[in-house]
């Protein structure tokens, strides 16, 4: 059931989440990283730009993209990080629950969204990541079905931890 699911690891090789945080805050605490403006920066260099909800649709209007001729309704992602490295825009959706609810089925969108986001940043060419961040909640058996479904559908998940790796970001060196 953890096929793409990890937790834990040490905050040397990747960011670990707690409700409420977001990868700015995350990042700038590691070694060599700073953040200005939602712009992430490496050893004084800027290797990725970060977007909350509505900041996604600032920048591609910024761009001269009208999403409005490209999706019919806006998504919201509650965190997207475009890594320039490797021209890929990571949507990050973070899913903390204590009780079974809606997060149940919104799990199983994952394709759907992926989809819309392609259609969105095409005229661009930024390739399209959509990865979950859960906590343990998800780790239970009757979720098994749903995480199987995330990795078969070509999206990810993890719990509680995202390898700056699999972003594309590099590795800070230990302090």
């Amino acid at each position: 059931m953890i096929n793409k699911g990890k937790g834990g690891g040490n905050t040397i090789t990747g960011l670990n989440f707690e409700r409420g945080r977001d990868i700015t805050s995350l990042v700038k605490n590691l070694n060599g990283y700073s953040v200005n403006d939602s712009i992430i920066y490496f050893n004084k260099k800027e290797v990725a730009k970060s977007f909350k909800k509505h900041g996604l649709y600032v920048y591609l209007k910024s761009q001269g993209i009208d999403y409005k001729k490209l999706i019919s309704k806006k998504l919201l992602p509650d965190e997207a990080i475009y890594v320039i490295c490797n021209n890929t825009l990571f949507i990050i959706e973070m899913k903390f629950q204590k009780v079974g609810g809606s997060v149940d089925e919104k799990l199983q969108t994952c394709d759907f969204k992926k989809k819309q986001y392609r259609k969105l940043m095409a005229p661009l060419n930024i390739e399209i990541e959509y990865v979950y961040i859960l906590n343990d909640w998800f780790k239970k058996p009757e979720y098994k079905d749903t995480l199987d479904y995330i990795i078969s559908v070509g999206c990810q998940y993890y719990f509680h931890y995202l390898p700056l790796q699999k972003l594309g970001l590099p590795m800070p060196v230990e302090k």
